[in-house]
């Protein structure tokens, strides 16, 4: 569904890449992760492939469109669900869905029903000037199903929600990749990422360090750890110790010999924590 082959975008022509020869694929049906730290790349990739930003070199098609050319059919195939809302205001939320829905050439789905799916029902006929940041959040991502997207761009989809509602989102989600929808999603948020991707792609600095799914990655770089909290001279310590090395096995054995344990658990290495090791950077 995306193919990008040496992809570079520059905001001006005597500074750094946004992004740097990148190339990746997306297949029909996954739910692909685009990670990476604010600055990193991801919302200018995202922008390209959107038509948003004008594509300055390399090769893209999204859609089996070639995203050089303007072809109006494509969208009709994509939706976008953006982080920063940008409904409109004085419309209500109904209205927002259903003027948003003329702008397409296939059939649509009920305003009412995606609403609802949601957690807006009983607020179609408000302003969505009233609502809080939140709920114009989940307007965004509703509006984003409104033509039964083939291909759905996802930014950050359940950043500002509790997380209940960020529950549902999730779920919608899940439920749209089971029926063969492709996903691609850009977030700063491992956990999202492990929870919903079939594969991940780590970005920093526009350059993708490595592509991998997420099981793959925690086999290769996710070494068992042992968090061990302990009394020492009053006090509570916690660590954080690696299985695998002699170094931390040992010190493992010195801490149960010495210390009177309060808890003392195994763990498998986060995404984040991954991502951290593998490019030396944290997600802030």
């Amino acid at each position: 569904m995306i193919s990008v082959k040496e992809l570079s975008h520059y905001y001006s022509k005597d500074g750094r890449p946004a992004v740097n020869n990148i190339s990746f694929e997306v297949e029909k049906g996954e739910t692909f992760g685009f990670l990476g730290p604010s600055g990193a790349g991801k919302s200018t990739t995202q922008g390209i492939l959107t038509g948003l930003l004008k594509q300055q070199s390399g090769e893209v098609t999204v859609a089996g469109y070639d995203v050089k050319k303007v072809q109006n059919d494509r969208f009709n195939k994509i939706g976008v669900s953006f982080e920063q809302s940008n409904v409109y205001s004085k419309l209500t939320a109904k209205e927002n869905l259903e003027s948003y829905a003329r702008l397409f050439d296939v059939p649509t789905r009920d305003s009412k029903e995606l609403l609802r799916l949601v957690g807006l029902n009983g607020k179609e006929n408000d302003r969505a000037g009233t609502f809080s940041k939140g709920m114009k959040h989940r307007l965004t991502f509703a509006r984003s199903m409104i033509n039964n997207p083939e291909l759905w761009f996802l930014d950050e989809p359940t950043t500002g929600l509790d997380p209940t509602i960020a529950a549902t989102i999730k779920d919608i989600i899940k439920e749209r990749a089971a029926e063969g929808t492709t996903c691609f999603l850009t977030t700063h948020n491992m956990y999202i990422a492990d929870e919903l991707c079939d594969r991940v792609a780590f970005i920093i600095d526009g350059e993708i360090k490595l592509i991998d799914t997420p099981k793959n990655l925690k086999l290769k770089y996710g070494k068992k750890l042992i968090d061990i909290e302990y009394i020492e001279n009053g006090k509570v310590i916690k660590e954080t110790l690696k299985t695998v090395t002699d170094e931390d096995r040992h010190r493992i054995g010195e801490i149960i010999n010495n210390h009177e344990i309060q808890t003392m658990h195994s763990k498998e290495a986060t995404l984040e924590e991954i991502f951290i090791q593998v490019t030396g950077r944290e997600l802030i």
